[in-house]
């Protein structure tokens, strides 16, 4: 993807995905971490073996390489673990006493998160502690970043009613995320969570506890790379995760499309692939399970196909699904939540795509929005027929849709560089944010009312004094009512 910034001095600094959570889902005190320099030097020496075995997979990969990209973890941990014990020299770290297995085998859960309540107490006369509570107002915002060598996720807290937005924690990644879901199924736990799902450049997904910071390991992670020298099986992706999904209405599926032109359908409580969908020719950009019907489950590759898999009637061997052929690689994918038979999709030639799944190989209608490729597609739950579209070519634009067509209502341009990410506030379908590539500012937060035009369209059409998650639920059960009475006629 080229870049509308240019630099004498070649660097990277972009945001590939990022992902709003609904208001009151996190603690008001996240759980901190500490960590014994035993737990350090497992986690310094497990990713030492790694980088050591993947160099022998990968000839192009240079001892000196690997030494460098050590030195950078061991100064990473070093700086977590400052803040709670003092650590210094080698010997403390013992490392070749901790040489233990690091491949996945099924559900990984980590053991390196000592949490010490201790942590959470809060000094009243420090002036950054109102920063660190997490207001029943407050939404988290999780933010891909890539910054030259380095890759992290940004937990951002936005308070609308406050007009604050920053960085409350993050997590550093071992490699730049490519896609942000978010879960509240915590595996091996009753009570719901507050997870994010991360698939990266590396097959391995990760997951994470957003109520802890500082935390060097994900709770768990779902595939493995493998080892020859360990004797450890492959599982699950072979290459880099491109889009995740996860099931509202069966909590412990996880849906990943990748590179490797698959599509792993994941069992969350035994942490392993349920169903592997391998109808595919090219990669898997984007797919999304359907709002009210569990075994639906929407996506597209960059052969052009989108296709509606039946998860009933799909095994590892036969798959039951529609499909459709459009022109370009498919971008994006989202439902319509206003009709529960029509989705949009979004290719890289700047063309969206409305669709009836009622109707086999035909495609209601199709428009050229933007000059290049779509990378953001949000179609809104609160506003019927409000639809943002974002673009490689730099703009935001929002169109009003119906089963004809499309209208351009908003058009702006907000100065990030090429946008690689959209998303919505789950409240406030008028808040938007956006990441991109531009080097002195890749992300921003866009409010849409600001514009006159934009406001007398939509604002009237708003399902204001509602919360999301609340009108999801009316919106199922009006669709199941729906359904019931579609059956009693036929």
């Amino acid at each position: 993807m080229e870049s509308d910034q240019e630099d004498e001095v070649p660097n990277v600094n972009f945001v590939p995905s990022l992902y709003f959570i609904k208001r009151g889902v996190a603690k008001a005190n996240p759980d901190k971490v500490t960590l014994t320099p035993a737990e350090l030097a497992r986690i310094i020496n497990e990713t030492r073996e790694d980088l050591e075995e993947d160099g022998a997979d990968n000839m192009d990969t240079s001892d000196e390489e690997n030494e460098e990209r050590n030195e950078t973890l061991e100064q990473a941990a070093l700086a977590v673990g400052s803040s709670t014990r003092a650590l210094a020299g080698d010997d403390e770290y013992n490392l070749n006493a901790y040489d233990q297995e690091s491949g996945t085998s099924g559900l990984h859960i980590s053991t390196v998160a000592v949490v010490d309540p201790a942590e959470n107490i809060r000094d009243e006369d420090d002036s950054d502690a109102e920063d660190e509570i997490i207001k029943p107002t407050d939404n988290l915002l999780l933010v891909g970043h890539v910054q030259n060598d380095s890759a992290s996720m940004e937990v951002y807290i936005h308070n609308e009613e406050e007009g604050s937005l920053y960085v409350h924690h993050d997590f550093l990644l071992p490699s730049p995320p490519l896609c942000i879901e978010w879960l509240s199924f915590d595996p091996g736990n009753d009570k719901p969570g507050n997870l994010c799902a991360i698939g990266c450049m590396d097959p391995i997904i990760t997951l994470w506890d957003l109520d802890i910071q500082d935390s060097l390991e994900p709770i768990c992670k779902l595939g493995s790379k493998g080892s020859r020298q360990k004797n450890i099986q492959q599982m699950g992706h072979s290459d880099a995760v491109l889009d995740l999904s996860w099931n509202h209405h069966l909590p412990h599926i996880l849906a990943s499309g990748s590179v490797d032109q698959t599509v792993i359908l994941w069992d969350l409580e035994e942490g392993a692939p349920h169903t592997t969908i391998r109808d595919f020719s090219e990669k898997v950009q984007t797919l999304a399970f359907h709002p009210t019907r569990p075994e639906a489950l929407l996506t597209g590759s960059c052969d052009g196909k989108v296709k509606v898999f039946d998860c009933r009637s799909t095994t590892d061997d036969t798959s039951s699904y529609k499909s459709w052929s459009l022109e370009g690689e498919v971008e994006r994918v989202c439902w319509n939540h206003y009709n529960e038979h029509c989705f949009v999709a979004s290719t890289s030639n700047g063309y969206i795509h409305y669709v009836d799944t009622r109707r086999d190989n035909h495609i209601l209608w199709t428009k050229q929005v933007h000059e290049k490729e779509i990378t953001g597609l949000v179609l809104s739950v609160l506003v019927n027929g409000m639809l943002s579209t974002a673009s490689a070519d730099g703009t935001l634009k929002v169109w009003d849709i119906n089963d004809q067509d499309a209208r351009l209502v908003y058009k702006k341009n907000p100065k990030i560089g090429v946008i690689q990410c959209l998303a919505e506030c789950p409240e406030n379908p008028f808040t938007l944010a956006l990441g991109g590539d531009l080097k002195s500012k890749n992300f921003c937060v866009v409010n849409l009312l600001d514009n006159d035009v934009l406001s007398n369209v939509f604002k009237s059409r708003f399902e204001g004094g509602r919360s999301s998650s609340s009108y999801r639920e009316q919106l199922v059960e009006e669709m199941e009512e729906a359904a019931n009475v579609d059956d009693e006629n036929e």
